[in-house]
């Protein structure tokens, strides 16, 4: 079968189309025919020998997908081939079928699009997480999101305002801000490009500061890190949660003496721990997704789709922070 594949550590130029054995579903395993692949940071830097994950190569990257299934392996009697599903996959995701386990993949529901199927479950299902179970989030707070017009901090914009909770949206572009204003944010703050010294780390507190309000952001979604952290973390509330979820500008080393002034909480966010972990908990808020997803409250924001063989394009194009919502790529009709 073709696959976009890793044959040696670098950047998505690295990247070529190539050949894997067809996967074999063994006992508990599904194999999916791949319709769509979305990608996501970690695509960016396992191709780089940088993520908690190495797999062996050759390998595709690409760890979220939607398609049809193909085989089901021994013990899996609740899908069958034809079914339409989306799921999680680590990696392999960019070739033209995948053998995945069963409790990583879901039903995807009727009227859905394979390209939305496959946008889905990461960013979301991340962020419903962090929101509910490391930020407890209730109707009324105030959440100050970073990142707030890709993928993942869209999907904060809309969980934020479903569950009734101010939402700030802090990006990089006016582009950037009419895409988190379009998806439900109440406020947008637009910052610059780091690195930032001391007197433009303290112009972004206040900028963040004036937004949030006097007393400060409740919850605060972080999947940027960077010179962005700190400045943020001077904004939160009394007894406010920070939430740690990633790091493309870089790991940033926080005063913990700020903790102790707001006597606040920095969380840490690992999803695909936490689904490994607790599945149950974790299919619980899948199907809590798939009503606010039926019922319009969210809706997996695809901005631009690529063919198979650009799969090395999206990767990029992610990596360098120009993606508004989801890049997905598209490896068979």
């Amino acid at each position: 079968m073709r696959a976009l594949l890793s044959k040696e550590v670098g950047g998505p130029e690295t990247l070529t189309m190539g050949e894997l054995p067809d996967p074999v579903a063994k006992p508990g395993e599904v194999v999916v025919a791949v319709k769509a692949c979305a990608i996501n940071y970690p695509d960016v830097i396992i191709i780089e020998d940088k993520y908690q994950f190495k797999p062996p190569r050759p390998f595709a990257p690409g760890g979220e997908i939607a398609g049809v299934v193909e085989a089901v392996g021994e013990g899996v009697d609740d899908l069958k081939p034809g079914d339409r599903v989306l799921g999680s996959t680590g990696w392999n995701g960019l070739a033209e079928k995948v053998a995945v386990e069963r409790r990583r993949l879901y039903r995807l529901p009727e009227g859905k699009s394979f390209e939305q199927g496959a946008s889905l479950l990461m960013t979301y299902g991340t962020s419903i997480h962090a929101l509910l179970d490391r930020g407890h989030l209730k109707e009324g707070d105030t959440l100050l999101v970073l990142g707030a017009a890709g993928g993942i901090g869209l999907s904060v914009v809309e969980l934020g305002k479903a569950f009734g909770a101010r939402v700030i949206a802090a990006v990089s572009s006016e582009e950037k801000a009419a895409a988190a204003k379009a998806a439900g944010a109440d406020e947008t703050v637009i910052y610059g490009r780091a690195p930032f010294d001391k007197d433009a780390s303290k112009a972004l507190a206040e900028q963040f500061k004036a937004a949030v309000g006097p007393d400060g952001a409740n919850v605060i979604y972080d999947p940027v890190g960077g010179d962005y952290a700190e400045p943020a973390l001077r904004s939160i509330a009394w007894e406010g949660r920070y939430l740690v979820v990633g790091f493309p500008a870089g790991i940033p080393k926080l005063p913990l003496n700020l903790t102790l002034l707001k006597s606040c909480d920095v969380c840490g966010v690992f999803w695909g721990a936490f689904a490994a972990r607790d599945p149950k908990a974790n299919a619980a808020h899948v199907e809590h997704l798939f009503r606010l997803w039926e019922a319009g409250k969210i809706s997996p924001h695809v901005s631009e789709t690529f063919a198979f063989e650009d799969g090395g394009k999206a990767i990029a194009k992610l990596a360098g922070r120009g993606a508004i919502g989801k890049l997905v790529v598209k490896v068979a009709d």
